[in-house]
Order: structure tokens, then C-alpha cells, then sequence
């Protein structure tokens, strides 16, 4: 008549009992209701109501659910010790990727301070050359003029009247001559000793003092792929301009674009911009070579997929004209910055606006004025040539420089192949850059001048010319290769 509960096994058994068991006189079992209904088991049998029985079955079945929560509760405590657990080894995961995150700040942040110091170091360097090379220079001048002042006093002491008449003149054009070396920003320091450099810190600081972490949440989905607006894509000579929009039925927010073009060899892409703009100017492309374009959309969910890709083609030859922002300031502009001369007795630089790294490219000077025999240098240069010494005598040019009767071929200030023939007014010389074969050649009036001037060139060269008050020169861009040089190619 007794049969067990499911209660909390750490309790002792309940039985749920028939009201047979009612009419037993001795214990039913040794179980907890059994214990409990003893005493009053005389009652039950002089009672007529039976209303006790069923305050026994709705006790049974009340401790049935409380052992149901009991078996939860001790569930639910092996989850509790186990998050504890898993707790302890995310913490430990977590700090080891936030120091390996913070780690590889504090190394970029070396790395460009490396950079920087650099930076100040060649800047330390080029104040240091131009200094020194400025007293070289005066202590040279300074010597002449003393020396010349000195031979002028001995003639002055001259007793012979007719000696002195017959050098006299002579001697007053030297001195005159002379003094005019000493002319305007001779005497002006080159350098200043300031180092005009700000390292601008203040957004990296704000950047870290705002560093936390953030939640990555999805609240919105990702860009549509923009869409280039052909009309307005364009290229000119060794430049690319691209313009893209969003479809117009978009709604998803976009923070910024990515825009990226190969490297004119079909090989992979690259960024070359990023952030908010839809047009974007790119500089620096290979002449004569065909890119392809394409740009992608981003916001805080991701990035969209990329948009069509465009094919560009950049102009065959280069049309350009002389750099006013790059060069000596005693050069003198005019013509569309086409005509350069300039102030000074000294050999001054002036490179081109455009610089080349790929194929063919001729251009060619015209002589407009040439007084005194002077030796002006044509040819190309890195960007941080010299720009107060004759072209080719650092090792950031190479060159031909060329008087009336002969040239020689220059750089590092080591002269080579002299050659007959020399310049006037009215001739034009003519420069020949050949990246293809890495070769650098020079013309006069059309005729090549000397052999091969150099070869193994590589990098990205700038157009160059040196001059001084003696000689103007006006440049002509956007030319055939000459016949001598086509001759040749089309034989080999």
C-alpha cells in the first residue's frame, strides 16, 4: 500500500499512503509520514471524516516540488562553478591579447620614432653640408678678393707711369668683376640653424586617452558596392582622377571608401586612398601603361564589395614644365614656368614637375641666351639633389654639361667622355631617358652627343637643369623620340 516519492535523494523516503492503511492498528513503515501519523492513528480510527488523508497527500505532493527545485538549484550551482572556471580562462585569454595588442602600439610607436630621428639626422646632415660648403666656398672667394686687393696695392706703389697705365684698365675690370661676385645673398647665410620641424603628438595622445574597448554589435548591414561614374573619370598625362557614388536606392550609412588601382602590370591592387571623399586624384603613374581601378565602400558592420572595375590608360608621352616649388630660389620663371634663367653668377637647379620610374621620355632645351661662355649641365636628378651646385656634382644627378666648343658627362663629380662640339645661341639640346634599357642619352641639334652617357639607372628621376645669369633655356615636352635613337632601336 506504500510506494516511494521522488523527493531529494538526501531526504529521507516519503511513501504516499491508501487509505487502507488507515484501518492498520501498528506502524505502517518506519518512513517520515508513517512517523509522523503515529500518534493520531488512534484518532483516525474513532474519526469518521477522513479530511486528514487529504491534508496528507497535498503535504506529499508539496515536498514533491520542492525536491524538484532542490534538483535545480544543485544544477544550477555546477553551472555557477563552472562559469567561475570559465571566467578565470577568459580573463587570462583576454589580458594576454590586450598586452599583445598594447605591445604591437608600443612597437610602431619605436619604429616611427625611429623614422623621425632619422629624419632629423639627414635634416642635421644637409644643415651641416650647406654650412660647410658655404665656407668652403667664401673662404675660396675670400682669398681670391684679398689676394687681388693685395696685387692692386703693389701696383698702386708703382713708380713706372706707363706700366701702370698698361694694366690699369685691365685691373679695373677685375676688381669691378670681382666685386660683383660679391653680389646680393653672397654674404647671406644658405641655412638657418633652426631645425623648423613640430612633431605634431597631440591627436596620437587624445587617440590613446580615448582607447577602450568597444562592443561589436551588428547594427546595420553592409555598404552596396559603389558605382564609378565614368563621365567623370579621367586621366592626364601620368594622373588619374576617379569619381564614385552610392546606388541611388541605398540607404545603409557608409563612413568611407577604399579606392585601389594595380600596379599598370596587371598585378595585384593596392590602397591608394581612404576615407570620406567620392573623387580622388592619383599622382605618380607610369607613362604609356594601362591600370585598373576599383573601390569599395565601409562602415562599422564592414566593407561592401567591390565596385566594376575600370580600366585606365595614362598618356603616351610626358608634357610638363619646370618646378618653381622645387628649385634654387635665385631661378628665374617665365613662359608658364616653360623659360628659366637666373640671378646669380653660381650655377643654380630647377628640376621638372614630373618625375619618371617607367619607359621612354625625350625633351628637349633651346638655347634663347648664352653670354660669356658659360657651361650649363642638363640631364636628371633624384628630388633632394643639390640645387646651389652645377648638375652632377653630388651623387643625385647625372648629366652633361656643355660649353662652346665641347661636353663631358658628370655625376658624382667624376667628369667622363669629353666630346667635341658645343653649344650657342639658338641650339637645343636634347635628353633622352630610356627606363626601358635604364640608359640616359644626350643630343646637340638633333646629332647624339658622345656615347651612352649612363646605364643601370633606376628609380624615379626628375627632369634637371643648372645654369647661372650667362644662359636661358626654354623646354619643350611632349616629343617623338629622335631619329638617331629610333634608327637604332629598330636595328637591334
Amino acid at each position: 500500500c506504500c510506494k516511494p516519492s521522488s523527493l531529494h535523494p538526501l531526504l529521507p523516503p516519503v511513501h504516499t499512503h491508501a487509505s487502507c492503511c488507515l484501518l492498520f492498528l501498528g506502524p505502517a513503515c518506519d518512513c517520515l509520514v508513517c512517523l509522523l501519523i503515529q500518534p493520531i492513528s488512534g484518532a483516525w480510527l474513532c474519526s469518521k471524516d477522513n479530511g486528514l488523508s487529504g491534508r496528507h497527500l497535498q503535504l506529499s505532493q508539496a515536498l514533491n516540488g520542492l525536491s524538484d527545485r532542490a534538483k535545480e538549484a544543485k544544477e544550477f550551482l555546477v553551472q555557477l562553478r563552472n562559469m567561475v572556471q570559465q571566467i578565470q580562462e577568459n580573463s587570462v585569454e583576454f589580458e594576454a591579447c590586450l598586452v599583445a595588442q598594447c605591445d604591437a602600439l608600443i612597437d610602431a610607436l619605436n619604429r616611427r620614432k625611429a623614422q623621425l630621428l632619422s629624419r632629423v639626422n639627414k635634416e642635421h646632415e644637409h644643415k651641416l653640408k650647406v654650412v660647410r660648403d658655404q665656407i668652403s666656398h667664401c673662404t675660396v672667394k675670400l682669398r681670391q678678393t684679398t689676394g687681388l686687393m693685395e696685387y692692386c696695392l703693389e701696383v698702386i706703389k708703382e713708380n713706372d707711369p706707363s706700366g701702370f697705365l698698361q694694366i690699369s684698365d685691365a685691373l679695373i675690370r677685375r676688381v669691378h668683376l670681382t666685386e660683383d661676385q660679391w653680389g646680393k645673398g653672397t654674404l647671406t647665410p644658405r641655412m638657418t640653424t633652426d631645425f623648423d620641424l613640430n612633431l605634431d603628438n597631440g591627436p596620437l595622445l587624445q587617440s590613446i586617452h580615448q582607447l577602450d574597448f568597444v562592443q561589436m554589435k551588428v547594427s546595420s548591414p553592409v555598404p552596396a558596392p559603389p558605382i564609378l561614374q565614368l563621365e567623370e573619370c579621367c586621366t592626364h598625362n601620368n594622373s588619374a582622377t576617379l569619381s564614385w557614388k552610392q546606388p541611388p536606392l541605398s540607404t545603409v550609412q557608409v563612413e568611407g571608401y577604399i579606392l585601389e588601382l594595380d600596379d599598370g602590370n596587371g598585378g595585384q591592387f593596392r590602397e591608394v586612398y581612404v576615407g570620406k571623399e567620392t573623387m580622388c586624384t592619383v599622382d605618380g603613374l607610369h607613362f604609356n601603361s594601362t591600370y585598373s581601378a576599383r573601390v569599395k565602400a565601409f562602415n562599422k558592420t564592414g566593407v561592401s564589395p567591390y565596385s566594376k572595375t575600370l580600366v585606365l590608360q595614362t598618356s603616351e608621352v610626358a608634357w610638363f614644365s619646370f618646378d618653381p616649388a622645387s628649385a634654387h630660389a635665385d631661378i628665374i620663371f617665365s613662359n608658364d614656368n616653360l623659360t628659366v634663367t637666373c640671378n646669380s653668377y653660381d650655377d643654380r637647379v630647377v628640376l621638372g614637375k614630373t618625375g619618371f620610374s617607367k619607359g621612354l621620355h625625350y625633351w628637349e632645351l633651346s638655347i634663347d641666351r648664352y653670354d660669356n661662355h658659360p657651361d650649363p649641365a642638363f640631364g636628371v636628378a633624384r628630388i633632394d639633389v643639390l640645387k646651389d651646385a652645377m648638375l652632377g656634382k653630388d651623387d643625385k644627378a647625372w648629366a652633361m654639361y656643355v660649353d662652346n666648343n665641347r661636353s663631358w658627362f658628370m655625376h658624382n663629380n667624376s667628369h667622363t667622355n669629353r666630346t667635341e662640339g658645343g653649344i650657342t645661341k639658338g641650339a637645343t639640346v636634347g635628353v633622352l631617358l630610356d627606363l626601358t634599357r635604364r640608359t640616359l642619352t644626350f643630343s646637340i641639334n638633333e646629332d647624339q652627343q658622345g656615347p651612352v652617357a649612363f646605364e643601370n639607372l633606376e628609380g624615379l628621376f626628375f627632369p634637371a637643369v643648372s645654369l647661372n645669369r650667362n644662359v636661358q633655356v626654354t623646354l619643350h615636352t611632349g616629343l617623338p623620340v629622335p631619329e638617331f635613337y629610333a634608327s637604332r632601336s629598330a636595328m637591334q
